[in-house]
């Protein structure tokens, strides 16, 4: 059975994903995406990258800058694998596709959904987010307490890295195509978490002027998973099919 948005505001996240310098601004009433949401024989990510800070310094800096610096560690095997998958979407599905330009609308995507998920407005999310999702959601986002909630939003400008993980072509029983792409963001927070936060979520500190004053944020993982259908006809709509917020939502 193919998941998939409905019209409005499904067609915002279509054309963030499609071309992302085109939508900017937020949805109309834009949904609250809520929650990990292990899907069943799948394992955990592992991270693909290591993370360090710094703080610069520069004359026209009012003060020390924040800055992280990214090292990624990529499988050549997995890198390759993900090269054929777009060189395939390319050639048989849409010719104009970019994985910079999905991955530019995807953290849009993410920023505003993660947002509207942590301030629970869930009845927003039908044309966002798959309706099985969707209902997995509405039974857990109740039950989160208000700090791991908070720590679901993410501002654009606090992603500090997002890679592509698995991608997928398959066909339905009745023969629909369909395209789904993985994507992983990290990103800070500065919700009010215990520092020993079990599995993947740990504490990112940046320090401010001096050792007195420091600002400590928390350096959270979300997995997002965007589905469509590329069937002759099917509306040109990108559906959120899978959301993780690893340890903050289970």
């Amino acid at each position: 059975m193919a998941l998939r948005a409905a019209p409005g505001r499904g067609r915002w996240l279509a054309r963030a994903l499609a071309a992302p310098g085109a939508a900017r601004g937020p949805p109309p009433p834009a949904a609250a995406v809520a929650s990990a949401l292990p899907v069943a024989g799948r394992r955990p990510l592992r991270p693909a990258a290591r993370f360090a800070s710094t703080a610069g310094q520069g004359p026209e800096a009012e003060g020390p800058q924040r800055r992280v610096v990214v090292v990624r560690i990529t499988s050549p095997f997995a890198w390759l694998r993900t090269r054929f998958y777009y060189l395939l979407i390319r050639l048989y599905f849409d010719q104009e596709f970019s994985i910079e330009e999905f991955t530019r609308g995807a953290k849009q995507a993410f920023s505003v959904v993660s947002k509207l998920l942590s301030q629970c407005k869930l009845d927003l999310l039908d044309e966002l987010v798959s309706a099985e999702v969707l209902q997995v959601l509405k039974e857990k986002i109740s039950l989160l307490p208000d700090n791991h909630r908070d720590a679901l939003a993410a501002d654009i400008d606090a992603i500090m890295y997002t890679t592509e993980g698995d991608v997928r072509i398959y066909y339905d029983d009745d023969g629909r195509k369909f395209v789904s792409i993985l994507m992983r963001f990290w990103y800070l927070n500065g919700a009010n978490l215990p520092d020993e936060v079990p599995g993947e979520t740990k504490v990112f500190q940046i320090v401010f002027g001096d050792e007195s004053t420091k600002e400590k944020r928390h350096l959270l993982t979300a997995n997002y998973e965007f589905q469509r259908e590329f069937t002759e006809g099917a509306k040109p709509d990108w559906t959120i099919t899978r959301i993780e917020h690893p340890r903050l939502l289970e």
